[in-house]
């Protein structure tokens, strides 16, 4: 997997501008991409250091459409933690 296809899209939501203050940046990736490939795709985005990366699964959701229910489909979610000294500035000032 190439590393720009392991990055989809920043997270930007009230509980991930939160975790910003304590250096944390949320990205929705991949669903095959590892840590360690989340960690090297951030650090050549970004041109950073990351010291630590955090992956969950979040399931999809059903949904009623009419008399029918649908499942959203499940993505992957990463927590990045950069070492002391760094920030990312595509999230200041959201």
């Amino acid at each position: 997997m190439h590393l720009y296809e392991v990055l989809r899209r920043p997270l930007v939501t009230e509980k991930a501008t939160l975790l910003q203050a304590a250096n944390k940046y949320s990205f929705e990736v991949a669903r095959e991409a590892s840590k360690f490939q989340i960690q090297e795709a951030v650090e050549q985005a970004f041109k950073v250091r990351v010291a630590k990366v955090n992956v969950m699964t979040i399931p999809g959701k059903a949904r009623r459409m009419g008399r029918r229910e649908v499942t959203s489909s499940s993505w992957k979610k990463a927590v990045v933690t950069l070492e002391a000294g760094y920030k990312i500035t595509l999230f200041e000032g959201v």
